[in-house]
């Protein structure tokens, strides 16, 4: 107990100061304001925001078909030769004469399909493991684990890679459920950590005592309140889903449709290329790179601005 004066010392700073600025706020407003003013969040919204609407204006911004090989008559193959540069093809052909700039813009579109479901696919898959270990406990708790422990005793490239496999004729669509199977232990066990957080809770424990049904205080009291880790972790996890489909693509297990371009199949047809055409393999793998760099840099500034430690 503080001496009067003191305490009218402290009551007076108080009023001086007046609250913090996140005083009677709730955190996801708390969260959004202290985003709008991190500059690296702000740099990774800008990346994101530039490939999504370049991904949706593909099809208008390529002035040409990425299947037809408009400039097959330059394509040398004695003499290593690819068309260059020119009028109405600012970066050249492809070693098949394909467009180069159409194709790279149109891959965008697969990229972005291809990550969003994959993580779509691996979230709903997470949250059905996550809310069983955590509401239900137990012996159900156990089982989930131990099937979770198994799949990230894995590492996730070597596990897509395996799982795309496995398929006889490999698609896109495989390459989707490679992608997003990997993707669902880790989404279950955070969710899993999260609800096992929330049943100890005070508002949980009160909902209980006073007879709420169990469904109500699973879906209206733990999981919304569990789901905070839940969404940062899927901005995270489509940066990986875009390398790990691109390193499916590269290594001959994604669609074998070459008239439908991705930037990892891309890739890998231009490895035979490197050392005479590095160009071929420059743009998709810096696409890739600087996608992937966007969403980890809103991925982590989402992180710290959910922290509840941090609001100050």
């Amino acid at each position: 107990m503080l001496p009067s004066t003191q305490r009218k010392q402290r009551i007076d700073e108080l009023a001086e100061t007046g609250p913090g600025p996140d005083a009677g706020v709730s955190l996801a407003a708390s969260a959004w304001r202290r985003l709008r003013r991190n500059p690296v969040f702000l740099v990774g919204a800008s990346i994101i925001g530039a490939f999504v609407l370049l991904a949706l204006s593909s099809p208008l911004l390529a002035q040409h078909d990425p299947a037809l090989r408009l400039l097959e008559d330059q394509v040398s193959r004695a003499q290593n030769e690819i068309p260059p540069p020119q009028p109405g093809f600012p970066l050249g052909g492809d070693q098949y004469g394909r467009p180069f700039l159409s194709r790279l813009l149109l891959g965008s579109q697969q990229t972005l399909l291809v990550a969003v479901m994959a993580t779509v696919i691996g979230l709903g898959g997470g949250l059905t493991l996550g809310i069983l270990a955590g509401a239900f406990g137990g012996w159900v708790d156990t089982l989930v684990m131990r099937v979770v422990d198994v799949m990230l005793s894995v590492p996730s490239l070597l596990l897509a890679v395996s799982i795309g496999a496995l398929f006889a004729q490999q698609t896109q669509f495989t390459v989707i459920l490679a992608v997003a199977i990997v993707q669902v232990p880790i989404f279950g066990r955070l969710l899993r950590g999260s609800m096992l957080a929330q049943r100890a809770s005070d508002h949980v424990l009160a909902a209980r005592a006073l007879g709420v049904k169990e469904r109500s205080v699973v879906f209206r009291h733990m999981l919304p309140n569990a789901l905070g880790p839940v969404v940062v972790q899927s901005t995270l996890s489509l940066a990986v889903a875009i390398i790990d489909a691109a390193a499916l693509s590269f290594l001959g297990l994604g669609s074998g449709d070459t008239s439908v371009p991705e930037w990892g199949q891309m890739l890998g047809s231009a490895q035979n290329f490197f050392d005479s055409h590095p160009q071929l393999a420059f743009w998709p793998a810096g696409c890739i790179i600087l996608v992937a760099l966007g969403f980890t840099l809103v991925g982590e500034s989402l992180r710290d601005a959910l922290d509840p430690k941090n609001r100050r």
